[in-house]
């Protein structure tokens, strides 16, 4: 009898081999596309959303955080990392806090995909109260008037902006300045328009205020 069970098992066995082979193949070729699933991995971006009004952002998280999906076949190959989002919800988020953690429930993806991994599983980021104050304008002003004239005075409008920012980033000494205003051979009163440069890149206007008009008023000496 175990004699008759191994002839039946060896006996032509490499027949029976490719046989089974291409029952496997024919199973997964009428396995509807929709029930097959596979992995894959995107690099997406992340943002921050709902950053309280009174923080800033003074050291930022890294730009884009790897999430891999799981999706049926159909529909994996159309996922692309425009079609993903990864968002950190800082509604609760406070200045003694600085690794946040990542995790799927994050991820908005395509309602038949499934979020399987998060990498890395935090990040880190650092808040610090926003300030405003009220700012000095100094005029920039590059030339020399014309011979047997100097400048008497000049007038700056405004004379103050006001300006927002980290608490760090705002010294008593900063003044906004002008871009370069030309006096060269100026001989009389004369009004120009300037743009306003900030002292710092992590400050901004409050307002739309972005320009200046600077009143320079010579005299003969």
């Amino acid at each position: 009898m175990i004699t008759f069970i191994k002839n039946l098992i060896i006996r032509n066995w490499f027949l029976k081999l490719l046989s089974l082979v291409l029952a496997f193949l024919l199973w997964l070729m009428l396995i509807p596309e929709e029930k097959t699933f596979s992995e894959k991995s995107l690099a997406v971006t992340l943002e921050t959303r709902n950053l309280p009004a009174d923080f800033e952002i003074v050291e930022r998280p890294q730009p884009t955080i790897d999430v891999t999906l799981r999706a049926p076949n159909r529909l994996l190959n159309q996922i692309t990392p425009s079609g993903v989002r990864a968002i950190l919800n800082l509604e609760r988020a406070t200045i003694n806090q600085e690794d946040y953690p990542l995790n799927p429930d994050m991820i908005i993806a395509p309602p038949e995909a499934k979020v399987v991994l998060v990498m890395p599983n935090k990040v880190h980021l650092k808040l610090e109260k926003s300030v405003e104050v009220l700012m000095d304008i100094s005029p920039v002003l590059i030339g020399r008037v014309k011979d047997g004239f100097k400048i008497a005075r000049f007038e700056v409008v405004p004379s103050k902006v006001q300006v927002k920012g980290p608490q760090s980033k705002i010294k008593a000494k900063d003044v906004i300045r002008t871009s370069p205003v030309d006096v060269t051979d100026l001989a009389q009163d004369a009004e120009f328009e300037a743009d306003l440069i900030l002292p710092k890149p992590d400050l901004r206007f409050t307002t739309a205020q972005t320009r200046a008009r600077i009143k320079v008023f010579v005299v003969s000496k």
